[in-house]
């Protein structure tokens, strides 16, 4: 955390744990209830600022799926998600596993950034 220009307060070290230990997404609400249940006196503001640190220091990446929450990814290496719309959860999607076979041009003076893709998944109808 230090080498990204982070000092690491115990609240922050303790955010950085639990979301950092594998590749997750998980949700500022999700985050704050796990730090909670586990005993940690953190209030929902320190939760959120640090996960907005964080994900401008370039540690995590900060997801808008369907446009309720925002999403949390551990994993900052580029890829796609797939969303299971029935549990809510997201999976990653490498990106050799998608082909796009032609972009719009940008406007012009601009040019693209990234490219953020969402599958939706839902059960088959029987």
């Amino acid at each position: 955390m230090s080498d990204c220009g982070i000092r690491p307060t115990a609240q922050r070290v303790r955010i950085a744990s639990l979301l950092l230990c594998e590749p997750q997404h998980l949700s500022a609400e999700q985050i704050l209830a796990n730090l909670r249940q586990s005993g940690a006196r953190v209030s929902k503001a320190t939760v959120y600022n640090t996960l907005n640190l964080f994900a401008a220091h370039g540690l995590i990446r900060q997801l808008s799926v369907d446009g309720t929450r925002a999403w949390f990814d551990s994993n900052v290496d580029a890829h796609y998600h797939f969303h299971d719309l029935a549990s809510g959860a997201l999976i990653d999607v490498p990106v050799p596993d998608v082909e796009f076979s032609r972009l719009p041009p940008p406007p012009p003076g601009t040019e693209v950034d990234g490219i953020d893709l969402v599958i939706r998944l839902r059960k088959k109808a029987s």
